[in-house]
């Protein structure tokens, strides 16, 4: 009888990582992953996040500028065994002399000033170099302009230019924006730089050449220059590969002016890929939809016939093409229409997404502020839903992270009920984004068109925690929700308890923060919070203060500081207030005092300095008609 083994189980090396990965749950109340769990190294805000974010890669620059200045004193390999594709890289020139192979060498090791050197010693030496070697020299020149690379921009476009047959020539889009004048954010291309220089004193160039110098010129924002290489490339009888049409298609509003001749100046370099017999890709459209973006109502109409194009040559859109689509409609005149942005999010919810385009990671961003724009929660929440599956979250950065989650925050205070809103709020701060002082005077008008104001204490604690306790506007609007209307007696302990925080604000300064100005508003507010809590004196404190700073409370505000003084004895802080209301001359003193009478268990003493208040006033009041007179 046959006997059957059963077969042994292949098992995903992930399989257990992932098992474990997926029963943990994010701790709202933790800061993001990349920080250190430590309260003093913990952001406070999107401000402090950024700044931390760049503090933390600065220190990995730092690190790696060290070992490659200084690379005597990491000579030691301690580990056992050892892992070279561990260790740190070999970043010192091994080969000697002057020949095609240390050419080589310290082109791989992106040293530009080396190889630029090493390269005129041999042409000076009548060594020739070979075609090869100096279009690899090409794309070192042009990938970083002709300039050394910096620490920060060594690591963000080193697996460019070491990815396996593929040059500056075959890049992906590029990442800079332009300028008016073809001028680039970043490093420029200079006239007559060590790229052009060697270019023209090459005695053989192929088609590899002239790609290398059209996107070097591109991305270092010479657009005209590109241009005419690519005629020269055109009169050589060369052909250009699907990359350098992809960079000279996003160079096109450099070139042209006119909305239309942007577009008949694409539609060109389509029809020469035609002709040539190049494939386009993802970039090129992409890049084509990039352009439309610049060509106003012409690329209203045209971006959907490229997003039919696509279809028919089976190429699956990224999210930049998404984000090129939504930004063409809804920033390029009236309201992006809602029906765009469902479509569009028809086939995001669909897919998980890989980078293939730098612009993919505007898209979450984009969307969400049209859907704010729009006023569309439904959206939202399905743009949401399709930011959170699988891996497309990786999109987005700390920056647009932050804003993202702000945006949504925002639409979900003006649109959801107050529960729901509360329910984000405290799943999402501070673990998924840090409040914008926006985001809180949003949650704060929510509060208030839901009529839940005794949330307005915790808001207040997040506001000391965020580092907003000193933003004016977010002062006022804080008391004055808190001051409008009277509520049971814990709620206004706690508003009582916020107002004390508050003066404490405003009577401490630093050296380096300029002290905060009372308003009128908001002393009347910080009176009207402590007398319905009972504190007279505190009360009292803060209406001194309309003296110092010239201003005139309200008739509601002594009035409400007259409550409570009765209410808690305190008959010497009402006189006071009738002292105060005469000196201001307020016709409502003679009313005050008339209450006093009425309301109030006054002494002998008390009386007399009452009448004596109403005398000066009457004589004062006499002198005038006699004035007159």
């Amino acid at each position: 009888e046959e006997i059957v083994l059963p077969r042994k189980k292949t098992w995903d090396k992930l399989a257990v990582l992932q098992t474990l990965a997926s029963t943990v749950n994010r701790d709202p109340t933790a800061a993001h992953y990349m920080f250190q769990d430590d309260p003093f190294l913990m952001p406070r805000n999107a401000a402090n996040s950024r700044l931390f974010a760049l503090s933390k890669e600065s220190g990995k620059n730092t690190a790696k500028y060290i070992i490659k200045q200084f690379p005597q004193y990491f000579d030691k390999t301690l580990a056992e065994p050892n892992v070279s594709c561990l260790m740190p890289e070999t970043l010192t020139p091994q080969i000697e002399g002057v020949s095609e192979e240390s050419l080589k060498e310290r082109v791989h090791l992106r040293r530009v000033k080396d190889s630029v050197d090493l390269f005129d010693q041999l042409i000076q030496a009548g060594t020739p170099v070979s075609l090869e070697t100096t279009n690899s020299l090409l794309d070192l020149l042009c990938f970083y302009g002709d300039r050394e690379p910096t620490p920060e921009k060594e690591e963000e476009e080193k697996e460019d230019l070491e990815e396996p047959q593929v040059n500056v020539s075959e890049q992906k889009a590029p990442k800079r924006q332009f300028q008016r004048g073809s001028q680039s954010s970043g490093s420029r291309w200079r006239e007559d730089n060590n790229a052009e220089r060697i270019f023209k004193i090459m005695p053989e160039r192929n088609a590899h050449s002239y790609c290398t110098m059209i996107r070097g010129m591109v991305k270092h924002g010479a657009a005209a220059k590109a241009y005419d290489m690519y005629t020269d490339l055109l009169n050589e009888r060369h052909k250009a590969d699907v990359h350098t049409f992809n960079a000279l298609i996003t160079a096109v509003p450099y070139l042209k002016e006119r909305f239309l001749e942007r577009w008949e100046l694409a539609k060109v370099f389509l029809n020469h890929m035609a002709q040539q017999g190049v494939q386009p890709n993802l970039l090129t459209f992409n890049a084509v939809l990039k352009t439309l973006r610049r060509c106003g109502t012409v690329g209203r109409s045209m971006s959907l016939l490229v997003i039919k194009e696509m279809e028919a040559l089976d190429i699956e859109p990224s999210l930049a093409t998404y984000d090129h689509l939504l930004f063409i409609f809804y920033r390029g005149g009236d309201l992006c229409p809602s029906g765009i942005i469902s479509e569009v999010l028809d086939d995001v919810e669909k897919r998980t997404f890989t980078p293939q385009d730098p612009d993919d990671a505007n898209f979450f961003a984009t969307a969400m502020q049209a859907c704010c724009d729009l006023k569309d929660i439904k959206l939202a929440y399905r743009l949401n839903k399709a930011m959170e599956k699988g891996d497309n979250w990786k999109f987005l950065d700390v920056d647009r992270l932050n804003a993202y989650w702000s945006k949504f925050f925002s639409l979900l205070c003006m649109m959801e009920q107050i529960d729901v809103v509360l329910k984000w709020y405290k799943g999402m701060s501070p673990s998924l984004f840090y409040p914008t002082p926006k985001n809180i005077l949003d949650l704060l008008q929510a509060l208030d068109a839901a009529n839940h104001l005794e949330v307005i204490p915790s808001v207040w604690e997040d506001m000391k925690q965020l580092g907003f306790n000193r933003r004016q506007d977010l002062l006022e609007e804080l008391l004055s929700l808190m001051s409008r209307e009277q509520h049971p007696e814990e709620i206004q302990l706690a508003f009582a308890k916020c107002a004390e925080d508050i003066k404490a604000v405003h009577e401490q300064s630093r050296r380096d923060q300029a002290p905060l100005e009372w308003t009128s508003n908001m002393l009347g507010h910080v009176v009207l919070l402590f007398s319905r809590a009972g504190r007279t004196q505190d009360a009292w404190n803060m209406m001194e203060r309309f003296q110092q700073i010239n201003r005139i409370p309200t008739e509601q505000v002594m009035d409400e500081f007259l409550n409570c003084a009765k209410q808690t004895n305190c008959p010497d802080e009402a006189i006071k207030l009738v002292k105060l209301a005469v000196s201001f001359g307020l016709p409502s003193s003679q009313r005050l005092k008339s209450r006093m009478e009425k309301e109030f268990e006054l002494s002998e003493k008390q009386k007399k300095t009452l009448e004596s208040i109403r005398s000066d006033s009457d004589s004062s009041d006499s002198d005038s008609d006699s004035d007159s007179d």
